[in-house]
């Protein structure tokens, strides 16, 4: 693709920007139009890029100057740093109108749009082609490509739009980029992309969504379903979820849990947010003694298996689940890369940094992970029997401010 050719929003979505030093600015994640009366075609104001930190900025469409096959250029490097506030009349193309169901003037047939395109004249953007499907499901029909004035609908406000194309587009986001993504988008549209979700991807994306906006996609699920995206969350984020909404709602959702997924659930929350057992997880790795290196580091190579918690083992009696027998020490992975595979995790436990209390408050917490360079820190009750770790990532969550997902600001003019 050149600049001047027709192009379709759908694949832009991803694609790096680079400003006329060759230094990435950030990536696409969207395109800004403006929907204008009756059938005249909606002009393209600008793209919606991603930089650090997750947030969005807009950068117009007179700023880029080539579009290419893997890559956007930008003509300056000079652009607003404001986080993109949508303004009224404007329409995210990804976010809005993907899935939306319109009309075909030509036979009155309705069908679900795919993708739309845009072209340049010499002055501006403008929306040219649109790509939609007739029909759903199984009964899907080929995919064709329309004028924009030979459909209807694009003002209506979809009831029932879906979120199958939009999740095509972004199918293969992280977690957490998926979340600003859904940041942007109205509740409805959020509601639907959450319904479309299976649950452990909508687990892991509520794991990276601020509270509030968390408790208000959870009111959004039946019960059900409710309880079904907590047993797919890590304890102690479902733990943290939970403790942020009305105390009614969370025991009705814990009770239709299985009480096997519940009960980690439950013994976080009988702990203080802000102490070692609010903060803990109750799954790091946990082995027994007789394990081997070449087991131990089996066991951390899980592809699912978060790096901080992957950066050591917990060894312990038996039992092996929390609250485990006593706890004998930690084995660091880059120890057990020193040592011969069949030698026993045993031999290769640190026993010098003291485990926590799950009564030891946050700030305690923080100065011990600082002080000996910790990634995670086992958490022991009276007895020594292992209840879980704290992660420096779970620290960061607790002491960062409680916007610092999303740092508003409006856009310049």
């Amino acid at each position: 693709m050149s600049t001047g050719t027709r192009v379709f929003v759908a694949r832009l979505a991803g694609l790096p920007v680079f400003d006329p030093n060759g230094d990435q600015v950030g990536r696409i994640r969207d395109v800004v139009v403006a929907l204008r009366i009756g059938t005249d075609a909606p002009r393209a104001l600008g793209i919606l890029v991603e930089i650090q930190a997750r947030r969005k900025i807009f950068v117009p469409m007179s700023r880029i100057t080539a579009i290419e096959v893997d890559a956007v250029l930008l003509s300056t490097g000079t652009v607003s740093l404001r986080r993109f506030d949508k303004r009224p009349g404007e329409t995210l193309v990804l976010a809005e109108l993907l899935d939306r169901r319109v009309t075909l003037l030509d036979g009155g047939h309705e069908v679900t749009v795919v993708d739309v395109a845009m072209e340049q004249t010499r002055t501006d953007w403008f929306v040219s082609k649109v790509a939609v499907r007739q029909g759903r499901g199984r009964r899907r029909n080929e995919l064709q490509q329309v004028a924009w004035d030979e459909v209807t609908g694009f003002s209506l406000d979809e009831s029932d739009q879906g979120a199958a194309n939009l999740l095509a587009v972004f199918e293969k986001l992280r977690p957490a980029d998926l979340a600003g993504v859904m940041h942007d988008l109205s509740d409805k549209r959020r509601g639907e992309i959450a319904a479309a979700l299976d649950d452990e991807r909508l687990a892991d994306v509520l794991e990276e969504m601020p509270e509030d906006e968390q408790v208000q996609l959870m009111a959004g699920l039946e019960d059900e379903r409710a309880a079904d995206v907590l047993e797919a969350m890590a304890p102690d984020d479902a733990a943290d979820l939970l403790g942020e909404m009305q105390p009614a709602d969370a025991a009705r959702l814990l009770d239709l849990m299985e009480p096997d997924e519940a009960e980690p659930v439950r013994q976080l929350l009988a702990y203080s947010d802000d102490t070692a057992g609010g903060l803990m997880t109750s799954e790091p790795v946990i082995l027994g003694p007789g394990t081997t290196v070449a087991e131990a580091l089996a066991r951390i190579r899980h592809p699912d298996l978060h790096p901080s918690l992957a950066a050591q083992v917990y060894v312990v009696r038996p039992p092996y689940e929390t609250p485990t027998g006593r706890y004998l020490g930690t084995a660091h992975f880059q120890r057990l890369l020193r040592e011969p595979p069949s030698t026993l995790i045993s031999a290769a436990i640190d026993t010098d940094i003291d485990p926590l209390a799950p009564e030891v408050p946050l700030a305690e917490v923080t100065r011990h992970l600082a002080s000996y360079n910790l990634v995670a820190v086992p958490v022991v009750d009276s007895e020594q029997r292992l209840l879980g770790a704290v992660t420096v990532d779970d620290v960061l969550d607790h002491v960062l401010p409680r916007d610092w997902r999303e740092s508003r600001s409006s856009r310049d003019g």
